[in-house]
């Protein structure tokens, strides 16, 4: 199946949610930039993420950013999505290797350790909107629960997981955002604290055969839950060579002078996807020539 995101409300409006699937995401992921399984569960993390706060965003044209800059060996992560479901990630070091973590598990905090959490929103105006916090674990939800709570004022509960196969493809891969509307009952504040507390791992519900819609239902048990829609969410890279001829271009008539002076070809890689774009001296002229114009 498609990976995709429910968005939706709870308990009488009182809470709204988004919850999906990631698995085909994070295992193209995985295998465009080779990640280790650690790096892997640390991308596959943000990737969810950025696809379940993509569907937040308000307008069609919007552009969110989460970017991870840290002291581990990792040495960070960038994930971008839309308001249409498509996201794209890369880390800066994706064959970091660790042992699992006391509890047999992918050590992702020792792999991020101490950072900074920045959530970026290209919303159409002349800046964009940047929160910043401190990283609170390593562990991704957790610190996006923490950066929710302090830039955006907002009581969130945030889970993501990424289980692996044997054989370091993706197993299972998904999440959820939960978030208290301001008039939530101190009653269900209560019991969503001890249910979510109890909540073992989104991955090994997945893996049991669960929807995100069948967990959502799990966690409110006892409550309405309405969903609102279904958006497909997968992997897209919007890199082109246009788009490339046109940053080159952006550099100025000194830069491209002196890369022509070289009369070799340039490449430029797109970190994201991995792809790469050739320009040839006669495009670097051409450039040239249009600078001048």
């Amino acid at each position: 199946m498609s990976d995709y995101i429910i968005r939706g409300m709870a308990a009488d409006n009182q809470v709204r949610f988004f919850a999906g699937t990631t698995k085909e995401m994070v295992e193209t992921a995985r295998s465009i930039h080779n990640t280790s399984p650690v790096a892997t569960a640390a991308l596959g993390r943000l990737l969810t993420a950025g696809a379940l706060m993509g569907a937040q965003c308000k307008n069609e044209s919007d552009v969110l950013t989460l970017q991870i800059q840290c002291n581990g060996p990792i040495g960070g992560l960038t994930v971008t999505a839309d308001a249409q479901g498509n996201v794209k990630g890369y880390v800066v070091n994706p064959e970091v290797i660790l042992h699992a973590n006391d509890k047999g598990k992918l050590d992702v905090a020792k792999a991020l350790d101490l950072g900074v959490l920045s959530v970026i929103k290209d919303i159409g105006l002349k800046e964009p909107y940047v929160g910043q916090t401190q990283l609170v674990s390593g562990e991704i939800a957790e610190d996006l629960t923490y950066y929710f709570a302090t830039s955006e004022q907002i009581p969130t509960s945030v889970a993501l997981g990424v289980l692996m196969e044997k054989n370091n493809t993706v197993k299972q891969a998904g999440g959820f955002i939960i978030q208290l509307m301001p008039f939530a009952s101190e009653e269900l504040i209560d019991t969503l604290e001890k249910r979510l507390a109890d909540f073992s791992s989104i991955t090994a519900l997945l893996d049991k055969g669960m929807s995100p819609m069948d967990i959502i239902k799990q966690i409110f048990e006892g409550y309405d839950v309405v969903v609102t829609d279904e958006l497909p969410t997968k992997w897209h890279c919007n890199c082109s060579k246009e788009r490339y001829y046109q940053a080159v271009l952006s550099l100025g008539k000194k830069e491209i002078a002196n890369m022509l002076a070289d009369n070799e070809p340039i490449e430029v890689n797109c970190q994201f996807c991995n792809s790469h774009y050739t320009f040839t001296p006669d495009d670097l002229q051409e450039m040239l020539l249009s600078q001048n114009k």
